[in-house]
């Protein structure tokens, strides 16, 4: 069964270390027969949530702000699989990929009990640091986040030990995400 996944890349390295775990993992992805769609989410016009409870009005265009999570909304909603890829900035996500994660609850307003679209999700990151102690802050959030949505986590992988770009290249983790993508059926 092919399935749609949505790849949010919180990078604003287009060719950085982040890119190549999402480029393995897209290419095993489509190799199940499964679509990909990516944003690039430096590269959008995306403004912070204004936390006006004002969102949900029109689901077509649930938040009352007009900038390029217009592009993102119609995705979000049709893809069974969100996956956040970000480099680990201060033990957490990008504020590229938590600017669109706060702006998902345009969606969630759009439901007259409030209640967020169930997606399955992956984690992709790339990391200066390694190891045990510097993974448990972003994983706490990672699985804190998806607890509170009822979303349900198909795994994460963090490439530790990469912080200049290309520092990633013959890193153990790309055939990693080759093989997390190419897992989904």
């Amino acid at each position: 069964m092919s399935r749609k996944i949505l790849v949010l890349n919180g990078s604003p390295r287009l060719n950085g270390n982040t890119a190549a775990l999402i480029e393995e993992f897209t290419r095993g992805a489509e190799a199940g027969g499964n679509t990909v769609v990516r944003f690039d989410l430096d590269r959008m016009s995306i403004h912070g949530c204004k936390g006006c409870l004002g969102g949900g009005r029109n689901p077509d265009s649930p938040c009352v702000q007009k900038d390029d999570m217009e592009k993102i909304y119609p995705e979000y909603r049709s893809a069974d699989i969100l996956v956040f890829a970000s480099p680990m900035y201060y033990w957490g996500f990008s504020g590229q990929l938590k600017c669109v994660l706060d702006r998902l609850f345009a969606v969630t307003e759009s439901d007259p009990n409030w209640v967020t679209p169930h997606k399955q999700t992956i984690l992709l990151m790339a990391s200066e640091g390694s190891g045990r102690e510097n993974e448990e802050p972003v994983l706490h959030y990672y699985k804190s986040l998806l607890g509170f949505l009822g979303w349900e986590d198909l795994g994460t992988l963090i490439a530790g030990g990469v912080l200049k770009l290309g520092d990633i290249a013959g890193h153990p983790e790309l055939k990693k995400a080759f093989e997390l993508g190419e897992s989904i059926h």
